[in-house]
């Protein structure tokens, strides 16, 4: 019987892996392959692909507990795969169909290497194609698309396979010990990813948090949300396992409204693959080109104690709390006026959960070239600060200098006569 190639992408995991599952259908065996494609580590967050050897080793335990193996190559992802298949005498690719330019170029490419290319759901709960409103090619609106998404029938999740024979006589490669390329600075704090570790969070999130999301989700002191997301954009973790167990719970239908608007994004994504670098709806916004206040902003020294907290923890942490991401979206877009690319640019260099559907999507979304249905929509940072911030605890983490101020004093250190030392005056007004 003919040997497969699964070729591992942003779904890096055994549980709810219709990819895998597929090629191992029938008793045929099957030979899993990630490739470390010097082109994409480059364009990748460095905070993701110092992620990535703990990751791939987890994965290679997983398949070799079940007699199986995780084959690791470093170069193009097609022409690495091709020779693979050619080793073990394959012809048929299976993986995880993908929503970005790159993705569509890569089976593409393994297509124009003479392989059969098999592409599986597996990267949102519903897949993007899967929903469509009558006459047209995608949802463009977050409403009517979740009436749609809510309506629509999920597939079942596919438990992890209890063994993966693999063809004899393939070298499985090295994991590298350390890879330090990509973009943007290293976090101090990143969390540890790969599929124990997402699976035990979920796990822990199910059985504590869940059920206080809905009133806690934007209490930023708190940070009452589920922290999978660098999980899903890795792959460690199936969003439709997490909104499959999440939905019946209490708090699960909020938690669950937040993966359909990762879908929604993906959907958008999949139809206008452009996101990342041209207007979704162009809106003739004339944007100011300010390489000083763009620095001060990705450097989280605004002099907007908000603002600066939330641009500290992405660079602390590779992680930013969603309310701050649309505060400082907003502050660089709409007070600045600086363009959308180079907020999400940042954005992208250093979170852990960057993909450019989501990613992107939501820049546009604040900035008002996106799907939002008000586009002229306010976003004033200091009222944002004392509604979900009342008493600056969330500042007072990531902006020491304003330790000394007490409450909510942390959020307006200009009223203060010792407003903290070496903290800047604001570069803008941030509102009243």
């Amino acid at each position: 019987m003919e040997h497969a190639v699964v070729l591992f992408t942003q779904d890096l995991r055994l549980h709810d892996h219709p990819a895998l599952t597929a090629a191992l259908r029938d008793g045929r065996r099957v030979l899993p392959v990630f490739v470390l494609d010097p082109v994409l580590l480059g364009r990748s967050a460095r905070n993701r692909v110092r992620a990535l050897p703990g990751i791939l080793r987890g994965l290679r335990g997983d398949l070799r507990a079940r007699g199986g193996d995780l084959v690791v190559r470093r170069g193009d992802t097609a022409a690495e795969v091709a020779a693979l298949a050619a080793e073990a005498e394959a012809r048929t690719v299976h993986l995880t169909e993908g929503v970005s330019r790159a993705a569509a170029q890569r089976e593409e490419r393994l297509r124009a290497a003479g392989l059969h290319v098999v592409s599986h759901p597996g990267l949102t709960v519903v897949p993007p194609g899967d929903v469509t409103p009558a006459g047209g090619d995608h949802y463009k609106v977050f409403t009517p698309y979740l009436r749609a998404w809510e309506a629509h029938p999920w597939r079942a999740v596919l438990p992890a396979p209890g063994a993966v024979p693999v063809p004899g006589g393939v070298d499985p490669g090295e994991i590298p010990a350390r890879l330090d390329e990509g973009r943007g600075e290293a976090a101090e704090r990143p969390i540890a990813l790969g599929e124990e570790a997402a699976r035990r969070r979920l796990r822990a999130w199910l059985d504590g948090g869940l059920a206080h999301y809905a009133q806690r989700h934007d209490d930023l002191p708190a940070g009452a949300t589920s922290h999978l997301s660098a999980d899903l954009r890795m792959g460690c973790l199936s969003a439709l396992e997490a909104a499959t167990l999440a939905r019946d719970e209490p708090g699960g239908a909020e938690f669950v409204r937040q993966l359909a608007w990762r879908d929604f994004h993906h959907q958008v994504t999949a139809a206008f693959p452009d996101i990342a670098v041209r207007d979704y709806r162009p809106r003739g916004t004339r944007w100011r080109d300010d390489p000083a206040a763009l620095e001060a902003w990705k450097e989280g020294r605004t002099g907007v104690p908000i603002v600066d907290a939330g641009m500290r923890q992405l660079l602390s942490e590779g992680f930013m709390h969603n309310r701050t991401r649309m505060i400082t979206a907003a502050f660089l877009t709409r007070t600045l006026g600086i363009h959308w690319r180079a907020g999400a640019g940042h954005f992208a260099d250093h979170l852990l959960d960057g993909d450019v559907a989501n990613n992107h999507g939501n820049w546009q979304w604040v900035a008002g070239t996106g799907n939002d249905t008000r586009p002229n929509r306010a976003f004033n940072p200091l009222r944002q600060a004392r509604r979900f911030d009342p008493e600056g605890v969330y500042v007072r983490r990531y902006v020491p200098e304003l330790a000394g101020l007490p409450g909510r004093a942390a959020h307006t250190p200009w009223d203060s006569p010792r407003p903290g030392a070496d903290y800047p005056p604001p570069i803008a007004s941030p509102g009243s």
